[in-house]
């Protein structure tokens, strides 16, 4: 029970910076990467934060033996770059830049973003479906995390 309520709480603390950063706000992520038009640099603030919040706290976190409710760090061990990451990334960026949500961003902004939000949101979830049967007729191994 522990381990769900500290993921709740990391949830709504990740929502909650989502939505003050108005990282939830399409407009205002497209404007940002808009470095030929309007451009809005505001947001290198947000990242400037993070990976602020990154480097000092990932020392903190690793002189610990395990994490609090964990038995093991699970951290990722492939390091090479091959077609499928590289794939991946460049739809993940097109669908960024074509809506302005990303995954965190868009689940946050649920109850305020309206229609092209649940758009979005369906047409992920269609992605990681076909995704999956894709994996399943390849019968390669899928990639997510466990």
């Amino acid at each position: 029970m522990k381990k769900i309520i500290a993921a709740f709480i990391a949830g709504l603390l990740f929502s909650l910076g989502l939505s003050v950063s108005q990282m939830v706000n399409p407009a205002k992520v497209l404007a940002f990467l808009d470095l030929a038009g309007a451009w809005d640099p505001s947001l290198i603030f947000v990242m400037g934060g993070a990976l602020g919040v990154t480097a000092l706290g990932y020392p903190l976190v690793f002189k610990r033996a395990h994490p609090i409710f964990a038995e093991r760090f699970q951290l990722p061990t492939k390091t090479d770059l091959d077609a499928r990451l590289i794939g991946g990334s460049a739809l993940f960026g097109v669908g960024w830049a074509m809506s302005g949500y990303c995954p965190g961003p868009a689940i946050a902004a649920v109850g305020i973003g309206g229609e092209k939000t649940w758009i979005f949101l369906l047409t992920m979830v269609v992605g990681m479906w076909a995704k999956r049967g894709f994996d399943k007729m390849t019968m390669s191994e899928p990639t997510h995390a466990t």
